[in-house]
């Protein structure tokens, strides 16, 4: 999964802050020069994490049009943590940080528990954790 952001390196400082996730492959530095953009073997001049969970995820600079969650695309991004209370100690840490978010809310019909909050281009974040 990788995200198109406005700002490879506010959107890399927020999600390094946020999730501390080692980075797998990271190209941002070569970001302005040319052809880099548009070069899948250069990563697009972006970054790609290693979640604890195996998967890749990946942030890739596209240009000043912000995000819109009305429009035909993605909507959210929702990462599992392993518990209610890591819900709470990730609102936590988001307060400490200054990321405003959401309440840890229940979805009893659902099965889960999620945390909101946006990231730097106002895409919608969730952690979601089983109701147990």
């Amino acid at each position: 999964m990788r995200l198109t952001v406005t700002d490879i390196g506010r959107s890399k400082a927020f999600y390094d802050q946020v999730f501390g996730w080692p980075v797998a492959i990271d190209a941002s530095d070569q970001v302005d020069e040319p052809g880099v953009r548009t070069s899948q073997e250069k990563f697009y001049g972006g970054t790609i994490y290693q979640t604890p969970q195996g998967t890749l995820f990946g942030l890739r600079p596209v240009g000043a049009d912000g995000f819109d969650p009305g429009r035909t695309g993605l909507d959210h991004v929702s990462f599992l943590v392993e518990s209610r209370t890591d819900l709470q100690t990730a609102a936590d840490a988001l307060d400490g940080a200054g990321i405003e978010h959401g309440q840890v809310r229940d979805l009893p019909d659902a099965g889960l528990s999620i945390l909101s909050f946006q990231d730097p281009d106002n895409i919608n974040i969730e952690l979601t954790a089983p109701l147990s």
